[in-house]
């Protein structure tokens, strides 16, 4: 049963960093991309950044980058984001994607205070 688990959510001032994991099970995570997206209230989710499946190659929206880096460990089956400098507009429910098999976790709630 594939199961992904996201956590690292909470509350933030802005310029602070959070850290987010998605911890998977019942997939092949080594060989797969992975995605973090995010949705705002009363917006449609976004892509926030992917890694392949070596960790070699990672994409961001421009939104995002040079504030947020994802990495993973595959020995885990486990992916992260990090964000650093949030900001207000980063508040969000976060959510964790196997895009291959379109598997999504729950969501974690980021809130960026100004």
């Amino acid at each position: 049963q594939v199961h992904l688990e996201e956590s690292g959510g909470g509350l933030v001032q802005a310029g602070g960093s959070l850290r987010l994991s998605c911890a998977t099970s019942g997939l092949a995570f080594s060989y797969m991309t992975m995605h973090w997206y995010r949705q705002a209230p009363g917006k449609e989710r976004e892509f926030v950044a992917g890694i392949s499946w070596s960790g070699q190659d990672t994409s961001y929206a421009d939104s995002v980058k040079g504030r947020f880096t994802i990495s993973r460990d595959n020995a885990k089956s486990t992916f992260y984001l990090q964000m650093n400098s949030l900001e207000p507009d980063d508040t969000a429910v976060y959510y964790c994607n196997a895009p291959t098999v379109d598997y999504w976790g729950q969501g974690t709630q980021v809130t960026v205070s100004s």
